[in-house]
């Protein structure tokens, strides 16, 4: 498995170098360099032969992650790009977002530095399809069934490729003007260009996946037409309803959720045009949320030339080594430094928001914040630390709280679960017969791989329903939780 002595030979994990901040603030650019092939090969050397690789129940794919290693190592790009693609759609889009819970799992990791599994994922995709490996994959032949997937990012794209190739009409409809859901609005270019989603795009209309832009689905048709034109219809709208902070001055105009702001930015780097659209230019701007989220508007505001960029959790700021409540293999809450946090700004921990306070003008100028303390498990202002940070721009970025309910409960009457997902039962199928969920809408907000291992599993019961059987992989069921997660 690999270079059998290579986890001694090589200790250190190697990265490849991020452009230099003063050059990478001036584009919109994915911030790493080029990775060399010789650091490549040698990390996955790294890989050892564990007798039971951890990192296969970390990754809700069940990506075969040891056999890709050994196959870089012994510079088998083609065979390594078929070796992850049994398991992964889009490598393309994990390699460059996911959290690696598979390197959390790796069990080098007990004693050193896990395996870069994650940078190896990408560099094999990224060579397959500059080699041009990566070739549509048409079916024999068509079921003369047809489906519906309502939502185009990761959940609804894996579980529309694996129903094409299956022979099923699949037809994808997006309410925005282009395809891809969060892959395309929601995530910056400095984290993935969207050239990336392009080519897989292409190569799924090819395949004979028809995708159908600027459809609302409950507004330009409604859920009942749908269900009847179509013999199945998969729900992957996402969790896309924000977790709001009802404090005093919450409606003040600069009090903005983050995906109004990276939204409106994804879409004017894309050619397109807003008019009055929220910028950072020249503000001093307040990112509320310390996750990805949040890592994502402070980059963004940095490329905006921010006058002052600063970022508050409410919570304790994390260690930096593994803590004894989420020991090996599980995946521990750790202090990171991303891209984006490099770039500038400060970072708050213990930071409660009492109040957002008016200019002269009725817009945000400042916001009251208090030293968050812990009574009875709550977290709760510290009476008598009150202080004023200036603010011309607020970014909410504090999570999800789950799909948008309005015309799935109206229209389709699908009832919801106490977290306020999608029902479903142990086949990803609602209460209504050949409506099924996948992703965020059936499991809440989650990790990009969660969604592509549920867009499968959800076409392989899919497939089953309208065939009465299936061939298709189902790497998890709906009330799967890793323990890497």
């Amino acid at each position: 498995m690999a270079d059998p002595k290579g986890f001694l030979k090589t200790t250190e994990r190697e990265l490849p170098a991020r452009r230099p901040v003063a050059i990478r603030l001036m584009d919109w650019k994915e911030v790493y360099e080029q990775g060399d092939s010789a650091v490549l090969k040698r990390q996955a050397g790294r890989c050892m032969d564990c007798g039971v690789p951890f990192c296969h129940q970390g990754c809700p794919l069940g990506n075969l992650i040891p056999e890709w290693n050994d196959l870089v190592w012994r510079d088998e790009g083609r065979a390594a790009i078929e070796r992850l693609h049994a398991t992964n759609n889009f490598p393309e889009f994990t390699g460059r977002l996911c959290p690696a819970p598979c390197e959390s799992s790796c069990v080098l990791g007990i004693n050193q530095p896990a395996v870069t599994i994650k940078q190896v994922e990408v560099s094999i995709i990224d060579q397959a399809f500059a080699k041009g490996w990566v070739q549509p994959q048409p079916p024999g032949r068509l079921t003369g069934k047809t489906v519906a997937v309502v939502g185009s990012g990761p959940a609804g794209l894996a579980a529309a490729q694996q129903l094409t190739r299956a022979g099923h009409t699949v037809a994808v409809f997006e309410r925005d003007d282009r395809i891809g859901g969060l892959l395309r609005y929601g995530i910056p270019d400095f984290k993935m260009e969207k050239k990336h989603l392009e080519l897989r795009l292409a190569q799924m209309t090819a395949e004979g996946t028809r995708f159908r832009a600027n459809v609302n689905i409950g507004v330009d048709i409604t859920w009942d037409d749908l269900r009847a034109r179509y013999d199945a219809v998969v729900v992957a709208t996402g969790a896309m309803v924000p977790r709001d902070l009802p404090i005093p001055g919450r409606d003040l105009p600069g009090v903005h959720f983050a995906m109004e702001y990276l939204v409106q930015q994804n879409k004017i780097g894309a050619g397109g045009s807003i008019e009055a659209s929220i910028t950072a230019e020249g503000k001093h701007v307040v990112v509320l949320g310390g996750g990805d989220t949040g890592a994502d508007c402070i980059g963004t505001a940095n490329r905006q030339l921010a006058a002052s960029v600063t970022n508050l959790a409410i919570g304790k700021q994390p260690g930096t080594t593994r803590p004894e409540s989420q020991p090996w293999p599980m995946s521990p809450t750790l202090f990171e430094v991303s891209s984006a946090h490099e770039e500038g700004g400060t970072r708050q921990y213990l930071a409660s928001t009492v109040e957002f306070l008016t200019n002269d003008f009725g817009e945000v100028r400042a916001i009251r914040i208090a030293e968050t303390e812990y009574l009875d498990g709550r977290r709760v202002p510290k009476a008598g630390s009150e202080r004023e940070i200036p603010a011309d721009l607020v970014l909410l970025a504090m999570g999800f709280t789950g799909p948008e309910q309005g015309d799935l409960g109206h229209q389709l009457k699908l009832p919801f679960d106490e977290r306020g997902n999608v029902e479903r039962d142990g086949n990803y199928q609602t209460s209504h017969e050949g409506v099924f969920v996948a992703g965020d809408a059936g499991r809440g907000q989650s990790l990009i791989v969660w969604a592509i291992a549920e867009g499968r599993a959800a076409a392989a019961a899919v497939d089953h329903f309208l065939e009465g059987q299936t061939q298709l992989p189902s790497p998890v069921k709906p009330t799967d939780r890793s323990f890497a997660l």
